[in-house]
């Protein structure tokens, strides 16, 4: 790494740090819950969640691994959301023994408007800028959120 970019990385984790605090101590997704009314928690949320953006039903595996967590942890939440009718299971059709899970209409319903709401928050944040800067800020963000997951995967067994 040169001095150069050395340079610009000190100064810009600050401000790294200071957007994961935002995102996870303002307590902004338990306020889009509350907007929206709904009574989630928050791995159940995730769940719902991961479900919605993958338009499709997946196993368990599947779910936690997009989620890392535990496939236990994964199926205790299920079970939850099972019971309040917001996902519902059926049988892999490649594989029998396999299970997959999807949103139901209540469940696709409370992520959609989770999404819009939050949605509609970045975009209020960011109704000042320009057209152009907007674009370079997303596919910059989604470059560098991709390179941080592959760099992390990766070196995480070199531990």
């Amino acid at each position: 790494m040169g001095d150069t970019e050395g340079t610009d990385l000190r100064a810009v984790l600050p401000r790294l740090m200071q957007l994961g605090n935002l995102m996870n101590r303002s307590g902004l997704g338990e306020r889009a819950m509350k907007r929206i009314g709904a009574d989630l928690d928050r791995p159940g949320l995730s769940i719902i969640l991961a479900l919605h953006m993958t338009g499709k039903a997946m196993r368990v595996g599947e779910i936690a691994e997009r989620l890392q967590v535990a496939g236990p942890h994964v199926t205790r939440h299920l079970h939850v959301l099972e019971k309040r009718r917001l996902v519902s299971g059926l049988a892999d059709p490649d594989d029998r023994r396999a299970r997959l899970v999807e949103l139901t209409p209540d469940g696709a319903e409370i992520a959609d408007r989770y999404v819009t709401t939050l949605l509609g928050w970045f975009g209020d944040a960011l109704s000042g800028w320009a057209p152009e800067d907007r674009r370079t800020f997303y596919d910059l963000l989604l470059r560098f959120t991709d390179d941080l997951a592959t760099f992390l995967a990766a070196t995480g067994d070199e531990e």
